[in-house]
This record gives C-alpha cells, sequence and structure tokens, in this order.
C-alpha cells in the first residue's frame, strides 16, 4: 500500500491514496488552517469506524442477516500532552433490520474487534483502551 501527502498552502494538504481517491487535510485556524478539510487524527479515527463496519457488515451479510442500516458512533479521547495520542477509542455500532438476531451481530462485533479489523487490532496493541457495544433497531 502506498500514498501521497502534498503540502497546498498553510495547514492544508492533499493525501491520495495508491487507488486514486483523495482528500483534503487541514488544520484548525489556531494552527493556520482554514478549517475545510479533516484533521489527520479524525482519518485516522474515521479509518478505524470505517475497517470494524466492513468487517461488521460481511460477517452479518454471510449470516444472511438482513441488515438494512449501520452505523458506527465513534467516541474518542486523545493525551492532553504531545503526542497526542489516542488514550481510548469507544466503538459504538446501531444495526438496523428485520428480525435481526442479537447473537449474530454480537458475534459480527466481536470478531471484527478480535479478529479482523487491522486499524482496531493495531491500536489496540498500541495501547489505545478500545471498546465496542452495539444496539438493533428492527425496522
Amino acid at each position: 500500500m502506498k500514498g501521497s501527502v502534498r503540502w497546498i498552502e498553510n495547514a492544508m494538504f492533499l493525501a491520495e491514496s495508491d487507488s486514486g481517491h483523495t482528500i483534503v487535510l487541514d488544520g484548525p485556524p489556531s494552527q493556520g488552517g482554514r478549517n475545510i478539510g479533516i484533521r489527520p487524527m479524525e482519518l485516522v479515527l474515521l479509518g478505524v469506524g470505517g475497517c470494524t463496519s466492513f468487517d461488521v457488515m460481511a460477517i452479518l451479510k454471510k449470516g444472511r442477516q438482513t441488515v438494512t442500516g449501520c452505523v458506527a458512533h465513534l467516541d474518542a479521547d486523545r493525551a492532553d500532552e504531545i503526542p497526542s495520542v489516542f488514550t481510548r477509542i469507544h466503538v459504538h455500532f446501531v444495526v438496523t433490520g428485520l428480525g435481526l438476531k442479537e447473537g449474530q451481530v454480537r458475534r459480527a462485533v466481536e470478531l471484527s474487534a478480535e479478529k479482523y479489523c487491522s486499524a482496531s487490532i493495531m491500536l489496540g496493541r498500541g495501547g489505545v483502551d478500545l471498546t465496542h457495544s452495539f444496539e438493533i433497531q428492527e425496522q
């Protein structure tokens, strides 16, 4: 996997993945940014959410669950001192569907957290307190 991050101006950068997708990164005005792009650490947090959501959905589809929606709400804390690493991340899934089985949703979340989600496992092994929860909403 490769990518590039090109400085544009002040605290703004353009990040491009090797699959050809781009995203604007920018800092807050207090750091010379214009606040017109996502912050790098926000992107890391969203990457965790995307990675684990991908796993949960794939597992539920394999389990023939009728999922109509899945939202991963992310809540994180960072250290006050530099480097301001993540110290805690909680992922709360809201899974919507028809006749969803609680055991299968629980197992999908557990498998993602413990076996499949590279981003979650990497950060957890790096000292981040990473927790998960879920709720099911019948549609």
